[in-house]
């Protein structure tokens, strides 16, 4: 399969000084907060690719800049071979914005409730003047819904109903590639399952490929095909799914394996993590997690780890093996 999405040396940083004048008369300095951070991946085509870790480790700021929401302060995204944010064809850049939908987290906060919902569906269609007869019916079949509910508002639907409608409105522009930024994590778990179905099915029916967003460990092993671990911005570890999970390389990726709940875990007592994720303004020198790591050296202290590859996996860590 070729790679449809490549990103390269992707980085992101936000300001998040106080006012000048504040700063002034405070004798501060800028406060710049590295959310992302020299991130580089590859996306093949029909095939998910899962982003993990805890939270402030930058997942949804990724999501963001691959689907053009967030413009990098460094790297590249390139979607079908464009360049979102520095190619100077126009009409390429418009062509491949098309092929891109994202799902969010909140199905009702990213669902108009002044909308009917086949308004809501056909927006994306409608609003390149393309043929929206029969769209919104017809989508709200395939995702498990009736034809009917086309003329109803999101308030008088279920959260998964809603989640629904929003992968309805994801597929009415015929997309290529789908960020899902924790599309089930509001839902209860029944519910989750019944969706995470629905989108492994649509992935096979429409030749989908997914970037998926999660931080439950369960929902990316059932759906992923290919894990990246983040920390605090960093890709710390990406491999095949059943070697990530049956083997992983890096400590922080054992500590959150380690901590997820397991079904055979009655009278399991799992060592909890320690300490917790460091201040992104003022990350740790060398190794950014080498202050929670239970085996580093005074080598992690100073030295940044390089992504290397170890057996099948990628992994940042000067004692991965």
């Amino acid at each position: 399969m070729k790679p449809l999405v490549v990103v390269n040396a992707l980085t992101r940083i936000f300001d998040v000084s106080k006012p000048w004048l504040n700063r002034v008369i405070e004798r501060l300095p800028r406060a710049l907060l590295t959310a992302v951070s020299d991130v580089s991946m590859t996306i093949e085509e029909k095939s998910v690719y899962a982003l993990v870790g805890e939270s402030g480790s930058g997942k949804s700021t990724i999501g963001k800049m691959v689907v053009g929401l967030l413009p990098p302060s460094a790297g590249s995204v390139e979607i079908e071979g464009v360049d979102l944010f520095r190619s100077t064809d126009a009409d390429a850049v418009d062509a491949v914005r098309g092929d891109i939908q994202m799902i969010f987290q909140d199905p009702f906060a990213s669902l108009n409730p002044r909308w009917r919902v086949r308004n809501i569906i056909t927006e994306p269609v409608a609003a390149r003047n393309g043929d929206i007869a029969g769209m919104a019916e017809r989508l709200l079949e395939q995702v498990g819904l009736s034809a009917l509910d086309a003329d109803k508002y999101p308030h008088e639907f279920s959260g998964g109903q809603r989640q629904r409608i929003c992968i309805a409105r994801a597929l009415a522009s015929e997309p290529r590639l789908i960020v899902c930024d924790e599309p089930t994590s509001a839902l209860d778990v029944s519910v989750q399952a019944q969706v995470l179905n629905l989108m492994s099915d649509l992935k096979d029916d429409f030749g989908l490929t997914y970037l998926f967003i999660s931080h439950d460990l369960t929902v990316v092993r059932h759906m992923a095909d290919t894990v990246g671990v983040l920390y605090l911005g960093r890709l710390v570890e990406e491999a095949p799914r059943d070697d990530l999970f049956d083997h992983p390389k890096h400590p922080y990726t054992r500590m959150l394996l380690e901590a997820a709940p397991k079904l055979d875990g009655f009278d399991r007592t799992p060592e909890l993590p320690k300490g917790e994720i460091p201040d992104p303004i003022n990350p740790p020198s060398g190794c950014v997690f080498h202050p929670r790591c239970p085996i580093a050296v005074d080598q992690c202290k100073i030295e940044r780890p390089l992504s290397r590859i170890v057996g099948n996996s990628r992994v940042a860590c000067h004692l991965a093996e």
